[in-house]
């Protein structure tokens, strides 16, 4: 959430900062209205409140005295009328305030690329060739079907559309990439585990950014008022909302493994073959709680673990730094990483790295102090998959596909694989 004092004082930098996010900053004027009405109203009910107290004592002096106070009693009855008029309507508009800016995605940082969308996203690294098969490779679809790893028809018996069932292989291969991955940013990257609830509070959306912004892509159970997880990240950004942590604490590092459930609504349409969107999909989330002039460098090692995973398996990757149009609403600053998958022809998103700067510190109210009694101030976060569960298998299978239709398990997995080399070819 962005802060109010910020709009209040530099309007014109944030009307062009959101400008520059493709956002209309219409909503920016009735704000400004909102706040001055509400600070004239809160300099008017406490001046009644003070004449209140003085009268009220002059009333008490005048009925000790024997003296006639009707007068002022009744004045005071406007006065404490007026009072409750006033406190009633400044409680009606820090409502409408706090809905204001909560619709109000982040301000991007000074160095992200002006662009419309995803198509002016700017390429900073490219690592890595991709291979010579010798051959036309196969869509992960077709691989999947055939080697009998992927069943997109039960899929769709058991849940509908854009569900499907891994089987054999197909789910130890994910499995053991879950498994590697928690223990190579745990091991080598100094991450901490947590396992989280997949079900959250409303609250808990909303501290994260996700609130109100995408209800119609969230799974909620009306009955309990409990909402599936389109993230890890949102559950571990709240794990210290309403916190004031100490001097010594951050920065701090976790990393969790979660399903995520997503309708992606806004995304019907789009790649509905395999599995490379889904309702439902697997993600190691990594996440960092940083002091802010840590967090650009917190950034930077996001990125590399992230990196990390693509350089163990020995895919090639490219890193793209997303410009304003494609960020995502509580981000100022990203960069995704992207997997070559040659059977579907794509560079394919496996990470998304953000700093958040304050902003979803704000809205769950995530606060440090310097030293000990030191003001406290907000935290910065950041977060970024490490990685994505379906397109990494993509992504594999497409790589390391044989002519003869079996799938090479890259060597740094084989352990997690119970030392199996190869998802061997089916017979005819």
């Amino acid at each position: 959430m962005l802060d109010i004092r910020l709009i209040r004082n530099e309007l014109e930098t944030v009307r062009e900062a959101l400008t520059r996010r493709n956002e209309s900053p219409e909503s920016l004027e009735r704000l400004v209205q909102l706040d001055e009405e509400r600070r004239r109203s809160i300099v008017e009910v406490e001046e009644l409140k003070r004449q209140r107290n003085v009268v009220s004592q002059e009333i008490n002096v005048a009925k000790r005295a024997g003296q006639d106070a009707e007068e002022k009693i009744v004045a005071m009855r406007g006065v404490s009328d007026r009072v409750k008029e006033l406190d009633e309507r400044v409680r009606t508009l820090d409502e409408e305030i706090d809905a204001t800016l909560a619709a109000l995605p982040n301000l991007p940082d000074v160095s992200v690329p002006v662009g419309k969308d995803e198509s002016e996203n700017v390429i900073v690294r490219t690592e890595g060739e991709p291979r010579e098969l010798g051959f036309t490779p196969k869509p992960h679809w077709e691989l999947g079907e055939h080697l009998g790893i992927i069943n997109f028809e039960w899929g769709v018996k058991l849940a509908g559309s854009r569900f499907y069932v891994l089987q054999g292989y197909g789910a130890r291969l994910q499995r053991a990439l879950i498994q590697w991955m928690l223990d190579l940013h745990i091991q080598r990257h100094g991450y901490t585990e947590v396992y989280t609830p997949f079900v959250v509070r409303e609250q808990v959306l909303f501290g994260a950014g996700q609130l109100p912004k995408f209800r119609g892509n969230l799974y909620h159970d009306a009955e309990d008022d409990l909402w599936m997880v389109p993230t890890a990240e949102v559950p571990i950004t709240n794990l210290y909302s309403g916190d004031i942590l100490e001097p010594e604490v951050l920065p701090l590092r976790y990393v969790a493994y979660t399903p995520c459930f997503r309708r992606e609504k806004m995304s019907a349409g789009r790649d509905v073959r395999g599995i490379k969107r889904g309702h439902q999909f697997d993600k190691v989330e990594m996440y960092q709680f940083t002091r802010p002039e840590e967090s650009e460098a917190a950034l930077r090692s996001l990125v590399d673990n992230a990196e990390d995973v693509c350089r163990g398996l020995g895919i090639p990757y490219r890193v793209t730094q997303l410009c304003t149009g494609d960020l995502g609403f509580s981000a100022n600053l990203t960069y995704d990483i992207e997997m070559w998958s040659p059977g579907v022809g794509e560079w394919l998103e496996v990470s998304s790295c953000s700093n958040c700067g304050d902003f979803q510190a704000r809205r769950a109210n995530i606060r440090f102090r310097r030293e000990r009694g030191a003001r406290p101030e907000f935290v910065h976060t950041l977060n970024g998959s490490g990685l994505a569960l379906p397109r990494t298998v993509i992504s594999i299978m497409e790589n390391f596909q044989r002519e003869d239709g079996s799938i090479q398990i890259p060597e740094i997995l084989r352990p997690y694989m119970g030392g199996v080399a190869e998802i061997p070819a089916r017979s005819a």
